[in-house]
């Protein structure tokens, strides 16, 4: 009886392989289809990926120094908001004097 059910449980392995084997190989077949050759859209979107990766490979180099240019932007950008701050509470305070 053991032999008997270890049989079938091999026969049902191997008849699970078989049908996940033939999806992957129908699978592989559908892809072939859409991005196997040189002319499909999915090359193309290929090679505009690597034409992007390949014009913005230069930024994480520049990215730093333009980091830490926009800081001091920004805190020159605070003292002119402050100085104009000030600007505009004297003129207030100077038309309500007047």
């Amino acid at each position: 009886m053991i032999t008997l059910l270890t049989l079938i449980t091999c026969l049902a392995a191997l008849v699970f392989l078989a049908v996940v084997a033939l999806a992957l190989v129908r699978i592989v077949a559908l892809l072939e289809s859409i991005g196997g050759k040189g002319d499909s859209y999915l090359a193309k979107l290929r090679l505009g990926l690597r034409a992007i990766e390949r014009e913005t490979s230069h930024l994480p180099a520049a990215a730093p120094a333009l980091n830490r240019d926009l800081g001091a932007i920004a805190e020159g950008l605070t003292a002119v908001d402050a100085t104009l701050g000030r600007a505009h509470a004297a003129i207030v305070a100077q038309e309500g004097r007047s």
